[in-house]
């Protein structure tokens, strides 16, 4: 690489601007060979006398976006890539130690290897603006921070601050980080580089001298009480991970060793277990999905994409609040209808309160807040309909009302507005039947809460134009969704895998096995809850409501069908819902919350009494995990899913199959589709023909074919 396909650098009064501006790229990122390059750089500015001090700024709208994270997938053994980090450690500390001040000018984003850069630097001038948040999100991709992160960091803004940054990988912005110290100073973005510049002269005669504010309980904390620190943020992490992520135990690791042996120790752990961490499966995976999420932000057919400027959204409750947040956020007009105006009033409060956070936080300023809120606008009628180029429905599931809703609808919009159903399970073809223009009427299955879940389902029948399909597409894509498109089905595709993940563990309950141990197996197998307590959370009503639908009638044509659906019936209409009324197979505390490993002994007696026994493992595991990859495999075959990729995003973004195994399909491929078939075989041979493994599964098994 050229030093002009990266930088090019710009001396005034002194103080030389390296401009980071690297071609044929949307944004900066940090490849081994600009690595390379920056040594270069630091060399030959450190030798030029007319040089006084050096400011690192971006022509781009981010500063550096992190690692060239293709770079990664190159490393194939040890020794690939931890000389790469050791000479990365070297130049950065060539910043940290030069004579001359070096400082960073941040706006948008600064993250992963660019924030390690900018720790490097002297000081670290920050753009005011909500676009600007630094971060260390390497643990996203199953990796640590390999640029001195974990070294530099706690020194700089503490050891607690330091961890919850790097074992989540959360965003900071502008006015967090000046007062926790990872910046220095913020100012407009308009006077961003005028202030380094100036920054970078003051620093030639007076070296800033950088203390760090510590409360009392930090100075014990960092100090006698260091272990306890470590220990718990250890447990911590066994506890929500279950062991099943190695990247944030070795971020702990490297931090530890770092505070308690010294810089030079902590810099080479983190080169070995960085190394370690790339030719790990579970990071592979992790990067394979981030792959996954860039390549469906690209929207299929974008020329007939058509603008949507304003959206109706029919129903304000809690699903219906989730859809106009994410809507006005990206400058969407709202009709927000309902036949309550305190249902409109709660979504309001509701919205609210999450852009009061991000006031208080400062990464939203009151008047952009004041003005996404004035976006929304509340009807009792219809009025205005005419101006939606799509109507979004979330009423009850229910299709007599989604009928009555759709027939009212279309007379109050235009020819060539497009109607969208939020569905988890009715069918969308015959939600369109009692359209005059079916071929406008599209599921878009949004999941719960609908600003934090990063799916959308699109569900397409025969008769969608592809218009249609492509718009809402693009649509998801705005609101900061990961899209798959899939045919109308029983189900789609989400709830039909989940559906047997379910029955199995219903199933199970029904055989005598203890619900406490089910949803403990399913955690350690990589699930972020339990079969029991989502179903808890879903709402015991719901799940009686989908296991006495089309859904089921349609599993119980299959050869060796059983339905746990009766037991969870006769639950629902005893008065249990779950979470939401604190009845359900787990106890609950007066404010909502789940008692830990507290089973509420009534819902016992719906499944042969309390008298539980213990299963294996294993069989819990297979079971249930199995039954969700077969069903997924049947999707692949059937064509409600187009490719594997899609069954795998919507396995993992939908209904949390773990991230580390990488979906249904590549847990195949890693499994080897021969040994997933021979334990369905088992399986089946054991219960019944339920488990027969799809053809496509025998097919591959067959052929030694992998799907990816």
């Amino acid at each position: 690489m050229q030093r002009s396909d990266y930088c090019t650098i710009e001396i005034t009064n002194g103080i030389a601007t390296v401009w980071l501006d690297q071609q044929g790229e949307k944004i900066n990122k940090v490849s081994p060979d600009v690595i390379f390059l920056f040594e270069s750089i630091i060399d030959d500015l450190e030798k030029d006398a007319s040089v006084k001090g050096i400011v690192l700024a971006s022509k781009k709208k981010d500063f550096i976006a992190g690692a060239d994270i293709e770079a990664f997938q190159k490393v194939q053994k040890p020794g690939d890539f931890e000389p790469i980090t050791r000479k990365g450690h070297a130049i950065l500390n060539k910043i940290e130690n030069s004579k001359k001040p070096v400082v960073a000018a941040i706006h948008g984003g600064c993250l992963g290897a660019g924030l390690e850069i900018a720790l490097a630097c002297h000081y670290r001038v920050a753009a005011s603006d909500k676009s600007t948040k630094l971060a260390l999100p390497e643990v996203r991709l199953g990796l640590l921070p390999g640029g001195g992160g974990t070294q530099r960091l706690p020194r700089l803004v503490g050891i607690q601050k330091a961890l919850d940054m790097m074992l989540t990988g959360k965003n900071i912005y502008a006015a967090p980080a000046l007062k926790m110290g990872l910046v220095d100073k913020i100012i407009h973005k308009n006077a961003l580089h005028k202030a380094a510049v100036e920054t970078a002269l003051s620093l030639v005669n007076k070296p800033f001298q950088r203390k760090r504010k510590q409360k009392l309980m930090d100075k014990i904390l960092e100090g006698p009480l260091k272990s306890v620190v470590f220990n718990k943020a250890k447990e911590m992490v066994m506890r929500q991970t279950s062991g099943n992520y190695p990247a944030p135990l070795r971020i702990l690791e490297c931090v530890q060793i770092g505070m308690s042996q010294g810089l030079k120790a902590g810099y080479d752990a983190e080169a070995t277990k960085f190394e370690q961490l790339i030719l790990s499966p579970e990071s592979r995976q992790l990067i394979n999905i981030f792959f996954a999420m860039t390549e469906k932000k690209k929207v299929p057919n974008k020329e007939l994409v058509k603008p949507v400027k304003t959206l109706a959204m029919l129903g304000a409750g809690f699903m219906g609040a989730g859809i106009t947040e994410v809507s006005i956020t990206q400058g969407i007009d709202v009709l927000l209808k309902d036949i309550k105006q305190e249902t409109i009033t709660n979504a309001k409060k509701t919205i609210w309160k999450t852009f009061a956070k991000q006031v208080s936080r400062k990464s939203l300023s009151k008047i952009e807040a004041d003005a996404q809120m004035d976006r929304i606008n509340g009807k009792l009628d219809y009025s205005g309909f005419e101006k939606a180029d799509v109507v979004i429905e979330a009423v009850f599931e229910e299709i007599s009302i989604k009928h009555k809703v759709l027939k009212e609808t279309e007379t109050h919009i235009r020819p060539d507005c497009i109607f969208a159903t939020n569905t988890s399970a009715l069918p969308i073809t015959s939600i369109a039947e009692a359209s005059a223009r079916p071929e406008l009427v599209i599921g878009m299955h949004y999941f719960s809460p609908v600003p934090k879940m990063p799916l959308l389902e699109i569900v397409v029948t025969d008769k969608t134009a592809d218009w249609v399909t492509a718009t809402c597409y693009d649509l998801g894509v705005r609101q900061g969704k990961t899209n798959i498109v899939v045919k109308d089905g029983p189900g789609f595709y989400t709830t039909r895998i989940l559906a047997p993940f379910f029955n199995e563990a219903l199933l199970m309950l029904g055989e005598g096995a203890d619900a406490l141990q089910i949803d403990k197996v399913m955690r350690k197998f990589g699930y972020p809850v339990g079969p029991i307590t989502l179903l808890d959370e879903v709402g015991i009503d719901v799940g009686a409501h989908v296991m006495t639908g089309d859904l089921i009638k349609y599993f119980m044509l299959r050869e060796g069908a059983v339905a746990a659906g009766d037991n969870i019936v006769k639950m629902n209409k005893a008065g249990f819902s779950g979470r939401k009324n604190k009845k359900g197979f787990y106890l609950y505390d007066e404010k909502g919350k789940k008692i830990h490993n507290k089973i509420n002994p009534e819902a016992y007696s719906f499944f042969g009494g309390a008298t539980r026994k213990q299963f294996s493992d294993e069989e819990i595991a297979n079971r249930c995990a199995l039954a969700m990859v077969n069903e997924a495999a049947l999707c692949l075959q059937e064509g409600i899913i187009a490719n594997p990729l899609d069954g795998d995003i919507g396995a993992i973004f939908g209904i949390g199959f773990p991230p580390f195994l990488g979906g249904p399909f590549r847990y195949c491929d890693t499994q080897s589709t021969a040994n997933i078939v021979k334990a369905l075989e088992a399986l089946a041979t054991q219960h019944t023909a339920r488990f027969k493994p799809a053809q496509v599964l025998v097919d591959y098994a067959k052929e030694g074919k992998r799907f990816y």
